[in-house]
């Protein structure tokens, strides 16, 4: 045979020899090969893929399916925020944010609001602000110290406070011992230029007081029978509004009842036992009210947008005129023109028409988050508690400061009458300063007694933190780390 001829036999069995593709053999009618087999054969034969259209098949955007779960884009940050709500320590630091934020906001706007009241008193512009800084430091020491003392101390100062402030109230009303301000006896002069307001120290009073007492009767089973939930708390607190109603202090009247009906709906006071103590206070005041033209007076000027021509109403209508001319941004620290002789008392009950002015709309719905954001985080702390002293304590710490600063902003408004109470932490004066503080650092206490919040604070320490390293990291054989 030629050498041509055995050179092509041996072609044509090396290429009978070699496999065909799985793709391009004839598969059987009727069965289709297996996808893999398929994509294989193609692969081998060199066949391209069909090009799908842009806008569909997989990973394409016509084909993309909304996606739920953990990255789900609007729920994301709703999902992130609570989670960071419901951490140990969110109340504590919520709590203790929020007042520094409003003391620190308040001093400088005392010091802006108070310049011109005391040039005109011949006395050195920084004289209102240097005391309301001192009672500041002073009270942030309370509440340092409020806030370290475990819950046991403090329910057993309940009885002492008590009966300490009872007694300087007492006091206020003795001829020769007791001042009057602005119409109202309720004063003790300490010396110098400073002053004492017994009554401010009841509020803090009741509070602790009426806290202890509530949570012995629950311990007890008592609060279910409706003489050991009204008896001795009503007399009691009667007794401390009569003593400030003996002074003429209308305002401070009103918190005081405030507060007694957040600890009896703390207690679980039944609707019509709620209703009857509620429709008692509300004849008395009407009564009160209606026999005193000065209240009368306060109660006409409620929505007025200008002075009448004999001069009523003036400081509510000129409270209206320093938070409309504040715009959204306001003037500018230090350019209120209300300061100037226009609005009685800038600096104290209406303080936060002078936020409005200097510092507009921004800076008057920040205070308001900063008192909301506080009464929040009262209302956690006394809802997931399970000490009844805490619940009861905490609930009218609250209470306290939310009712207060919603008739001081709503007198500022026009929506309430004026009934002469400043601002919580945020007003010039040292008496309302010193017991507020106090009230902060009890919450701060209550919030750290909580147990997640207690484990969350001992990890945090140093050398807890240096031992649990040491627990994860394993020795080796060798000896080294």
């Amino acid at each position: 045979m030629p050498a041509d001829e055995r050179f092509a036999v041996r072609r044509d069995r090396a290429r009978a020899s070699v496999p065909r593709p799985l793709a391009a053999a004839p598969a059987p009618s009727g069965v289709p090969l297996p996808d893999g087999l398929a994509l294989r054969g193609r692969l081998a034969t060199g066949a391209r893929r069909p090009e799908t259209p842009r806008g569909s098949g997989r990973g394409g955007p016509g084909s993309r399916t909304p996606r739920t779960g953990r990255g789900a884009g609007p729920r994301r940050p709703y999902e992130r925020a609570r989670r960071a709500w419901d951490r140990p320590l969110t109340a504590y630091y919520v709590i203790l944010g929020s007042s520094l934020l409003i003391t620190v906001l308040g001093l400088v706007m005392v010091y802006s609001a108070s310049m011109i009241k005391a040039l005109d008193i011949s006395k050195p512009s920084t004289y209102f602000f240097g005391k309301q800084f001192l009672a500041a430091v002073i009270g942030g020491a309370l509440m340092l110290l409020a806030a370290r003392m475990p819950v046991k101390l403090h329910r057993a100062l309940a009885y002492p406070i008590l009966m300490v402030t009872v007694f300087l109230m007492v006091l206020v009303q003795v001829p020769g011992i007791g001042m009057s301000v602005n119409g109202n006896q309720n004063w003790l002069y300490l010396g110098g230029p400073f002053q004492l307001q017994p009554s401010e120290f009841g509020k803090l009073a009741l509070i602790l007081w009426g806290a202890d007492l509530l949570a012995r009767k629950q311990d007890k089973r008592l609060l279910t029978q409706w003489k050991h939930m009204l008896v001795p708390l009503v007399p009691v607190a009667f007794m401390l509004l009569g003593l400030i109603m003996l002074g003429g202090d209308m305002g401070t009247a009103i918190i005081l009842t405030a507060i007694l009906f957040g600890l009896l709906w703390l207690a679980g006071a039944p609707t019509r036992l709620f209703a009857g103590v509620l429709g008692a206070a509300a004849a008395i005041a009407f009564l009160l009210i209606r026999t005193s033209p000065n209240r009368m007076s306060r109660l006409a000027c409620m929505g007025v947008s200008e002075p009448d021509p004999e001069g009523g109403c003036w400081q509510a209508a000129h409270g209206i005129y320093a938070l409309a001319s504040g715009g959204w941004f306001g003037s500018g620290l230090g350019a209120s023109v209300e300061k100037w002789g226009q609005l009685p008392e800038p600096h104290t009950d209406f303080i936060f028409a002078i936020t409005g002015e200097e510092l507009g709309l921004a800076g008057t719905l920040s205070v308001l988050a900063l008192f909301a954001a506080l009464g929040y985080a009262g209302i956690r702390v006394a809802g997931r508690t399970e000490d009844p002293f805490v619940r009861f304590a905490a609930g009218g710490v609250t209470t306290w400061i939310t009712a207060q600063a919603v008739i001081n902003i709503g007198a500022v408004l026009g929506l309430l009458p004026i009934a002469g109470v400043p601002l919580p932490l945020f007003s010039y004066g040292g008496s309302a300063l010193l017991p507020t503080m106090f009230a902060v650092g009890l919450m701060i206490a209550f919030a750290r007694e909580d147990p997640a919040a207690k484990a969350a604070l001992a990890m945090r320490k140093p050398g807890v933190r240096w031992k649990t390293m040491r627990r994860r990291v394993k020795k080796r054989p060798s000896g080294e780390r």
